[in-house]
């Protein structure tokens, strides 16, 4: 399984909109694509004055090759309707990541 992460330092200023956007525009067209098979947010949490937020938005997918064919086909339209809509207050990475192992333990406390 491969997990495509973009991390973003968003200006605080437009940080809570952004989000908001992301959970109900971006992330639904990205998987709309059919590439991948989830998804999460999650935010950054060591305390660094930028003048921003950071957050590592994850997808899963199958294959290296769904990856680049999604970033191929259908990532350069995606990445522009976000660069119209923040440009200049936003800072953005890619990264794809292969996952090698996943062990979820449970802690259950009466």
């Amino acid at each position: 399984m491969i997990l495509y992460n973009v991390t973003v330092s968003i200006d605080n200023q437009v940080a809570d909109e952004w989000l908001q956007w992301m959970k109900s525009v971006h992330i639904p067209e990205v998987m709309g694509t059919g590439y991948f098979l989830g998804n999460q947010i999650c935010r950054v949490m060591e305390d660094e004055d930028t003048g921003g937020t950071t957050y590592a938005v994850q997808y899963t997918c199958r294959s290296v090759e769904d990856l680049l064919e999604y970033q191929r086909d259908h990532s350069p339209a995606l990445q522009q309707k976000v660069n119209d809509r923040y440009a200049g207050q936003y800072a953005a990475f890619r990264t794809m990541l292969e996952v090698v192992g996943v062990n979820v333990e449970r802690n259950e406390q009466e």
